[in-house]
C-alpha cells in the first residue's frame, strides 16, 4: 500500500483518464467554436462585399441622377427663356 504522501504524488489511472477526457472535450468544444466563428466571419465578409458592390452601384446611380437633374434644370431654363420671349412678343403684339 502507498503512503499518504506517495498517493498524492502518484495520480490514479482513472484521474488521468478523466483529465484527458476533459481536455479532449475542451479541445473539441474550442474547435467547434472556432469553426462556428470562422463560418460567421466568412458570412460577414460576404455581406461586406455585397454591401460594397451595392454602395458602388448606388454611387454610380446617384452620379447619373445628378447629371440628369442638371440637364433637366438647363432645359427648364431654356424653356423658361423661350416662354418669357413669347410672352414679350404677345404683349408687343397686343400693344401694336
Amino acid at each position: 500500500m502507498l503512503s499518504p504522501s506517495t498517493a498524492l504524488l502518484t495520480p490514479e489511472p482513472s484521474g488521468l483518464y478523466i483529465r484527458r477526457m476533459n481536455r479532449e472535450q475542451t479541445n473539441q468544444r474550442i474547435e467547434l467554436e472556432l469553426k462556428r466563428l470562422e463560418r460567421r466571419l466568412e458570412e460577414l465578409i460576404e455581406v461586406c462585399e455585397k454591401l460594397r458592390e451595392e454602395n458602388a452601384s448606388l454611387r454610380q446611380r446617384q452620379e447619373a441622377l445628378i447629371a440628369e437633374r442638371a440637364a433637366l434644370l438647363q432645359k427648364n431654363e431654356q424653356v423658361r427663356g423661350r416662354v418669357e420671349a413669347m410672352i414679350g412678343r404677345l404683349k408687343a403684339m397686343e400693344q401694336a
